[in-house]
């Protein structure tokens, strides 16, 4: 796991190591450069495979072409075979050499053989072109900026943002989609001239051009007349799924743990773990005092832990989150606004005390239907072939009776959500769920000199996965909305950056593309039967996971923030959204910021997550465009 960076052009040879310094926390334990005219190309090394040789940047025996990598390709050694039986030969045992001998094989095409996480670079010096590649989902991150014959490229923004000449101008089209889904899209970064290569892209520079080439999507869904599995054996196809990606991720020459939340993911993760290892397992959990109880999952975790025999360890999570929050907008570079990168951090950190690598069962709710808005889809479905007269008398009483909570499970926004847009069609009704800040409301809330900047639309790639649905059901639309957008966008760059602040690499064994695609060959209808959310992963591990974990609700990798706002965290939401420092900031209408306050204090109405929203968003400004970042260059 490593931080690259480098460019082609020409920088102040003072640039690189520069950058690199930039990109320490993702690789403390190497450093390595290579430059040429014209050329640089650096990286920053966390060792976990090849401990020894494996040293970046890298070669071929006749320096024709090099490399810098971040990731792990979990089938390097099976590759490696097939490379050595057509004449290759390796100087050392590390997937990085790997990649480049595949490269030098297939070209382009090399991508398409790997098995993993990644972003690199490859140069090619005889055709002076560079070569750079991210992996299907996007769990490595690569940006890159480009104007006047240079081309810069590395890990974080913040490297980039190191060169001078690379401005610090808002997006107004980044910064529309952050308010309305709290993280930028695939393709743009917060930044005005940033840009990201998408997941599943390849990109070629020569000649000062850069083309692209997706070189994978997710599937098409089985046709229709295609032989239907048996629930046992389709129960029994994704447990060897998931066994199969969870084997690939346990090659480490370092110690490796496993985020242990006591969700049916985290949980099945570790039952898999034990299938294919009798080794220690460390498991790692966060959980919150009593008085957060609804959010703690710890008594799970506990279940699961003595179940297999796991090393298990716990941390409390306090609200000391403000001092945590400037950190953390800094690890991010970009405004974002998903506050379960408050627990990612704190597991992160006390994981990182014990080993380098964890597994995480970030993906699996995406894949197996794990959120309740998937049943708010199939419920919509026959809400709105009830007559109108009776839709709208439940509009109604659910706006009188629906009432906010501060659990983890606020029926009441549930309720008043599902409500409100159940007269929009597919997919409508469903982005209007996941929405921060819808249109109407952004109408109130943004200036008029910040409305003529916003864009007619913020959603065009949820509406073109949603286009791509199949198995005649509008759920499987849901499903991919979420596996194009919300899982590489928010979900995926959350967990990337918060165990990289910790120097800690992370794995995500439903994120293996062979179980995306196998996923959405499955029907809703079996992956959900009746309202039992993921209810066919539960099926496949309910021989060997305690009852209680298989049973309980789930709850989410969440915090009680909307308690935190009207306790230790309002003064600071006071101080960042103050009318004054809103007014002056001139982007949000002050009333309309007070109003959302104040429903929110009076626990009249939750705006936690649009509060927060704010609030991360003012802060960046205040770290990235007034003060510069503390990675500036004057």
């Amino acid at each position: 796991m490593c931080g690259i960076a480098g460019w082609v052009g020409t920088s102040p040879p003072e640039l690189l190591p520069a950058m690199l310094d930039l990109l320490r926390h993702r690789g403390p334990d190497d450093s390595g450069v290579h430059t040429e005219p014209g050329l640089a190309l650096g990286m920053t090394r966390l060792a976990i495979i090849d401990l020894v040789t494996g040293r970046q940047p890298m070669s071929v025996a006749d320096e024709g072409h090099w490399i810098v990598f971040n990731g792990e390709i979990y089938n390097f050694r099976g590759l490696r075979a097939e490379l050595e039986a057509k004449g290759h030969r390796f100087r050392t045992r590390s997937d990085t050499e790997v990649i480049l001998h595949a490269f030098l094989e297939y070209g382009a095409g090399c991508v398409e053989r790997l098995r993993g996480m990644f972003a690199f670079a490859v140069w090619d010096r005889a055709r002076r072109t560079l070569f750079l590649a991210r992996d299907r989902l996007g769990k490595k991150p690569l940006y890159y900026w480009q104007r006047d014959g240079l081309f810069l490229f590395a890990s974080e923004p913040k490297a980039l943002l190191r060169h001078a000449a690379v401005p610090r101008a808002l997006d107004p089209e980044a910064f529309h989609h952050y308010l309305a889904f709290g993280y930028t899209p695939a393709e743009r970064s917060i930044f005005d001239g940033i840009r990201k290569l998408p997941p599943a892209h390849t990109a070629t520079l020569r000649d000062g051009r850069l083309t692209f080439r997706r070189y994978w999507q997710l599937p098409p869904a089985a046709p229709a007349d295609v032989p239907r599995a048996s629930l046992e054996e389709t129960a029994a196809a994704v447990r060897d799924e998931l066994r199969e990606a969870v084997r690939l991720r346990l090659e480490s020459d370092v110690p490796l743990g496993v985020f242990l939340s006591g969700g049916i993911d985290s949980s099945a993760m570790v039952a898999s773990m034990r299938e294919v290892t009798s080794g220690r397992i460390a498991t790692f959990s966060v959980g919150f005092s009593r008085a957060f109880a609804s959010y703690d999952e710890r008594p799970y975790a506990r279940l699961v832990a003595r179940r297999f025999g796991t090393d298990h360890h716990e941390e409390i999570l306090e609200p000391k989150v403000a001092e945590l929050l400037p950190a953390i907008v800094r690890h991010f570079d970009e405004p974002f606004a998903d506050s379960s990168a408050i627990p990612t951090f704190i597991v992160a950190q006390a994981t990182a005390r014990h080993v380098k690598v964890a597994l995480s069962g970030i993906g699996g709710d995406e894949t197996f239907a794990g959120y309740p808005r998937y049943l708010g889809v199939r419920l919509s479905e026959r809400y709105a072939r009830l007559p109108r007269w009776l839709r709208r008398g439940s509009a109604a009483a659910a706006g009188y009776l629906a009432r906010d909570s501060d659990s983890s499970r606020n029926w009441g926004d549930r309720v008043r959500r599902f409500v409100a847009g159940a007269e929009a069609p597919m997919p409508d009704r469903y982005l209007g769920w996941t929405r921060f800040f819808g249109p109407a409301e952004l109408q109130r809330l943004a200036t008029p000199a910040l409305r003529a900047a916003l864009g007619p639309g913020v959603d065009a790639a949820q509406r073109r996965a949603y286009a791509a649905r199949g198995h005649d059901d509008p759920m499987d639309g849901a499903f991919r909305i979420d596996l194009a957008t919300y899982l590489p966008d928010d979900l995926l760059v959350m967990a990337d950056r918060m165990s990289m602040a910790n120097s800690l690499e992370l794995r995500a064994p439903f994120c293996d593309h062979r179980i995306v695609e196998a996923s959405l060959g499955i029907s809703p209808a079996v992956k959900v039967p009746g309202r039992r959310l993921k209810g066919l992963l539960k099926t496949a591990f309910a021989s060997v996971l305690p009852a209680a974990v298989l049973s309980h609700p789930k709850q989410g990798f969440m915090i009680p923030l909307g308690d935190w706002l009207r306790g230790a965290l309002r003064p600071v939401m006071e101080e960042l959204l103050s009318p004054a420092e809103v007014r002056a900031r001139g982007l949000f209408e002050p009333v309309e910021v007070e109003r959302l306050k104040s429903d929110h204090l009076a626990r009249a109405r939750g705006h936690a997550d649009r509060l927060w929203t704010l609030m991360v968003a003012e802060l960046w400004m205040r770290e990235y465009l007034d003060r510069g970042g503390p990675w500036s260059v004057r």
